[in-house]
């Protein structure tokens, strides 16, 4: 097995301190050492859980997702606990408030003739305690001792597995799942939050059987080739939102892209491209007529804007980073001093197989965001 650690982006007095792990070997063993960076870097430890329930969780997942299996029986092995008896994910609830948007442009619209995929992750800049705090209205007393903020430790996993695609994917707390990523066939996947408007705090009821919301992408990539491939994999598949509704946009090489998203009673949506642009932000798609309010971080004005940009002629990467910027938050006025910023911005070119993202530093003394330069990153070894 071969692993490398460094930080590619911020550090000590940044907002962001950005960490790369790339690394190639046995599933087994990329658990054991995505374990041991979790409990080191984000105080994660695995917890006691129903044996019934455990059992199922292990069950399924050897079924329909092996890779993620394996990873889960090195965990518990450099633990030296029984698999059987403990959750050896990290928590899979998502937190709420996040307002992202994405965008794909097929092969035959860019200028460089491949596949183009963008999209931006914004999210407050505050702890735990604090956004909790806001939602609810209720008085934080601000953050914890030793508390950072929660997007402020954000990783990029570079893989080669013995048995499975490479993959680069990005993801802002939870080593087990991911934000976004690209795999070695020029699949691409990222998650938004789904329903900006109604949310609340996660549920806490912990992992159940199937795929947890920051699960999902992963799932994708290590097991999908191709966009078809994906909305088979996703129908089939078993998931659990624990109150925070995501949706997907997913897209690959041969400019084949769908939104997938789940509405009322567990109905399945899938929404595949029509024309030369797949576009999405943070408002269900199967639901029409919504505008925006006070709450939905400006969703409905975003999607009307990135549907507009897409449809200019002669679309290159340049201009997607532009539009990306356009649709972004870069400063509190943009936000009436909600502390929301646009914590990375990445630019997928599927043909490829690479990932172009730069991150959020911290505002300068005018209020405006300090950016890291753009680092590219591919699928496992290829790049970055």
């Amino acid at each position: 097995m071969s692993i490398t650690r460094q930080i590619v982006a911020g550090g000590e007095g940044d907002f962001t301190t950005v960490r790369k792990i790339t690394v190639s070997g046995p599933e087994r063993e990329v658990g054991a050492e995505l374990a041991a960076e979790a409990a080191a870097t984000y105080g994660w430890a695995p917890v006691p859980a129903d044996p019934a329930r455990v059992r199922a969780r292990l069950a399924w997942f050897e079924r329909y997702w092996p890779q993620h299996h394996e990873r889960m029986l090195g965990a518990a092995e450099s633990l030296g606990l029984a698999a059987g008896r403990f959750h050896f994910d990290a928590l899979s609830g998502v937190p709420t408030g996040s307002g992202c948007s994405a965008t794909f442009l097929r092969p035959s619209v860019t200028k460089e003739g491949r596949g183009l995929f963008g999209r931006n992750y914004d999210f407050f800049t505050t702890s735990a305690t604090e956004l909790f705090a806001f939602i609810s209205g209720a008085d934080s007393g601000g953050p914890a001792p030793r508390e950072l903020p929660m997007a402020s430790r954000p990783y990029v996993l570079s893989s080669v597995p013995d048995d499975g695609p490479a993959s680069t994917v990005l993801t802002m707390n939870e080593l087990d799942g991911c934000t976004e990523g690209i795999n070695e066939h020029g699949l691409a996947v990222a998650l938004l939050i789904a329903n900006a408007e109604t949310l609340g705090a996660p549920v806490q009821v912990g992992p159940q059987v199937g795929l947890s919301p920051i699960q999902l992408p992963r799932f994708v990539l290590d097991t999908c080739a191709t966009a078809e491939e994906a909305r088979r994999a996703l129908l089939a598949a078993k998931h659990y939102d624990l109150g925070v509704p995501l949706h997907y946009l997913i897209a690959d090489a041969s400019g084949d892209a769908f939104v997938w998203e789940r509405g009322a009673g567990g109905a399945e949506h899938i929404f595949g491209i029509d024309g030369d642009a797949l576009c999405l932000t943070n408002h269900y798609l199967h639901q029409q007529g919504a505008r925006d309010t006070g709450n939905t971080m400006l969703s409905h004005r975003r999607y009307r804007t990135l549907r507009e940009r897409a449809a200019e002629t002669g679309l290159s990467g340049e201009r997607l980073r532009e539009v990306l910027d356009e649709v972004g938050f870069g400063s509190g006025a943009e936000t009436d001093g909600v502390p929301l910023r646009t914590l990375w911005s990445t630019v997928f070119d599927l043909g490829e197989r690479t990932m172009s993202t730069w991150f959020y530093l911290g505002d300068s003394a005018t209020g405006e965001a300090r950016r890291s330069p753009e680092l590219t990153f591919g699928p496992g070894l290829l790049a970055g």
